[in-house]
């Protein structure tokens, strides 16, 4: 969802605006003139004057010349190395031009010169998650949020990014995080749609659902409540609520990849590749570097048989994610049905290395199962055999994999354990599989002479 794909420099700018317009106030009120003082005192024009690139920085400021004003703001830094806001100012400039490294830097050292400053501390938290530095981030929006003398709403704007830093990881916490922002500052739609993502994590389904709801009935035109809700009522199994949501919702945004990727995943669930295709592959087209997109464009081809359409897309996202045995194995499958069984046999083996890799047990044991059909067809019954019992200590034996083992058995002339599982796939076949039931016969004829 895109709650969890956010633009950080997007969400950023917004709020180094609001944080810029205050340092812009800041800024004019140390600069006004004194009034004029008492009889017997010192008259204000022995008063030091203001410094006039002040005012010229917070001109460039106002303007978003941040260029010139990380100019000006320079010189006053070299100047007035302790000033806290000045300091700040600069940060702000720097970050807004992008200048990531010497942004960081100079927002330290506005928070050395002045610690309780709410306003550097949230900057320079919202930076380092920009930057992946979640831990440092965490920190620094932490101190933010807890300043008590801080802008009411710049502390709620730290408390949310902290829930979002949580989300993933601690969705209690965050939720926490998420109801003391709400204290400090009204509710906002985004914080509706947390808190239904927030439930979800916790397992509380109902409480998330209620959420969304909540958000579309005030707001029906929400994408993003939209894609949330069908979302929830996808994991449900509840497709036939799902559907009705996401045709209307297409039929207001037909461009939008969240909506059209969800109603592709809902063809595919009800085993209608050929709907999906044609959305998935326009996805595809406008995203081409979507992993996510180009998996569920290559598993579609695989479901419609369109195995060399699957096969490069599931060659490009392995060598992107060498080590996903799942995608190993989808490519595997794919090249075991155009008949490369070596080059699958490569793959699976890689992919088995790992058992604690894959999402579940069953996972596993359905790529021993790819393994065992690509060694036979390769003519290697050890390795058969190997995965044959791999998949065995998951999965219940099939027709089909006891006449890979009795093959298997027969090719390393084990003559009596060839011969029982033949016999065990024949009773178990029942006329399914002409083809093998006929090979079986004839080899258990061939089997009764070499004893």
């Amino acid at each position: 969802m895109s709650s969890k794909n956010q633009n950080p420099r997007g969400r950023h700018q917004p709020l180094l605006r609001q944080l810029t317009i205050l340092a812009i106030f800041i800024f004019a009120t140390a600069n006004t003139p004194a009034q004029q003082l008492p009889a017997g005192t010192r008259d204000a024009a022995s008063e030091p004057q203001p410094d006039p690139l002040r005012s010229q920085a917070s001109e460039a400021l106002v303007k978003q010349d941040y260029a010139t004003a990380a100019k000006l703001l320079s010189t006053l830094a070299e100047k007035n190395p302790r000033d806290a806001q000045v300091l700040y100012n600069l940060a702000s400039a720097q970050d807004a031009l992008d200048q990531t490294s010497e942004a960081e830097t100079t927002y330290r050292r506005a928070i050395a010169a002045a610690p309780n400053m709410l306003e550097p501390h949230l900057a320079l938290g919202l930076l380092l998650a920009r930057t992946g530095r979640s831990s440092s981030a965490h920190s620094e929006l932490a101190a933010a949020a807890a300043i008590p003398t801080g802008d009411p709403a710049l502390r709620a704007r730290a408390y949310r990014a902290l829930a979002r830093l949580d989300q993933a990881g601690n969705p209690a916490g965050a939720s926490d995080e998420l109801l003391n922002a709400i204290k400090l500052s009204s509710e906002t739609p985004e914080d509706i749609l947390l808190a239904g993502e927030l439930a979800l994590a916790t397992g509380d389904s109902a409480a998330a659902e209620q959420s969304f709801r909540r958000l579309l009935a005030a707001d029906p035109d929400n994408t993003q409540a939209t894609a949330a809700l069908v979302h929830l009522l996808l994991q449900q199994k509840k497709a036939a609520a799902a559907e009705p949501l996401l045709t209307a919702a297409l039929a207001k945004h037909p461009d939008d990849p969240t909506l059209n990727a969800q109603l592709a995943s809902l063809y595919e669930a009800q085993n209608k590749p050929a709907e999906a295709l044609p959305i998935v592959e326009k996805l595809h087209a406008a995203n081409p570097r979507d992993a996510a997109v180009t998996r569920l464009l290559a598993r579609l081809y695989s479901s419609n048989s369109q195995y060399e359409k699957a096969l490069p897309l599931y060659a490009t996202l392995t060598a992107a994610s060498p080590n996903d045995p799942t995608l190993l194995d989808d490519q595997a499958d794919a090249l075991i049905r155009l008949r490369r069984p070596a080059e699958a046999q490569a793959l699976l083996e890689r992919a088995i290395a790992n058992p604690q890799a894959f999402p579940s047990p069953d996972a596993y044991a359905i790529a021993a199962s790819h393994l065992a059909f690509a060694a036979s067809a390769n003519h290697d019954p050890a390795t058969t055999l190997r995965a044959l019992d791999i998949r065995a200590r998951v999965l219940a034996v099939t027709p089909a994999t006891l006449f890979l083992a009795a093959t298997a058995h027969d090719k390393l002339h084990q003559v009596k354990q060839a011969s029982d599982l033949y016999k065990q796939f024949l009773a178990a076949a029942k006329g399914q599989f002409p083809d093998e039931e006929w090979e079986a016969r004839h080899r258990l004829v061939a089997l009764e002479h070499m004893k």
